[in-house]
């Protein structure tokens, strides 16, 4: 008891800002940033309005793990007999990791420890993932009972492919950070503690790109993807001419480069 009262007094979302750049902290780590309703609703006002003037976003964990994924104490003592109230948690989550996906911010995720079952889904909503050494990534679902519920079964997926999150699923088996990172699901890896200083540094390199291409990359890419190749044409022929119009600096940047390795050259000869 003396232990839920602590964790009220706190908020589960801490921000903090820097100059430019968000940092996002799950603060609960005594549950090892497990998700609950109070934690998402925390993480859906952050993504919601609380970021304004940010260009980036670092999202990481207080403790040593980035999330162990939804709190299955607080599941069982809210389980109810009528579906619909399962479906309208899910359908929260879905919309909270659709703010982090689909916002106007691109998001680093810093991972490290347990990134399991909602945390996973959570890092896999994300733009960029760090992991430090001490990463792994589990979809223990199967052995609980029960289904992924944040989005997991479609973005994931799209990261790994299906074949391997059936696998992961079923057995309940772990991704190490080396595997990680051969697959495509952690950009980048670092030592442990480091995690934190390498989304800096990627963040300072975000902020510098014009707003609207960020925002262009983070809702674009993914959709136009998915897309027959003449709708993905044509919607990539759309996006292009907006975001040449919404970026009166685009032909200053333009120029700049062809400065840049002008001056480059002239200096190796």
């Amino acid at each position: 008891m003396h232990t839920e009262n602590t964790e009220a007094a706190q908020p589960l979302i801490q921000i903090e800002r820097e100059d430019e750049i968000a940092l996002v902290k799950l603060n609960r780590a005594s549950k090892r940033n497990a998700i609950n309703d109070a934690l998402l609703a925390e993480l859906d006002a952050a993504f919601s309005h609380g970021l304004n003037g940010a260009r980036a976003v670092i999202l990481h964990g207080e403790g040593e793990h980035f999330c162990a994924g939804l709190d299955l104490f607080e599941l069982l003592s809210k389980r109810s007999p009528d579906v619909l109230v399962g479906m309208r948690r899910s359908r929260q989550w879905h919309r909270t990791f659709d703010l982090i996906q689909y916002g106007e911010l691109p998001v680093i995720s810093v991972l490290k420890g347990g990134v399991i079952g909602g945390g996973f889904e959570l890092a896999a909503a994300t733009h960029v993932r760090v992991a430090e050494l001490s990463a792994f990534f589990q979809l223990p679902e199967g052995q609980r009972g029960i289904f992924l519920g944040g989005g997991g079964s479609v973005r994931i997926p799209r990261l790994i492919g299906a074949s391997r999150v059936i696998e992961m699923m079923l057995t309940g088996n772990v991704l190490d950070v080396d595997t990680a990172h051969r697959i495509g699901l952690a950009h980048h890896v670092t030592d442990n503690g480091a995690g934190l200083a390498r989304a800096r540094e990627l963040a300072g390199a975000i902020v510098r790109n014009a707003p609207a291409t960020n925002y262009a990359i983070i809702n674009g890419i993914g959709r136009i993807s998915e897309m027959p190749l003449g709708e993905g044409l044509f919607a990539e022929t759309m996006v292009t001419a907006m975001t040449r119009s919404a970026n009166t600096d685009a032909a200053k940047r333009i120029s700049e480069f062809f400065d840049g390795r002008r001056q480059a050259s002239a200096t190796a000869d």
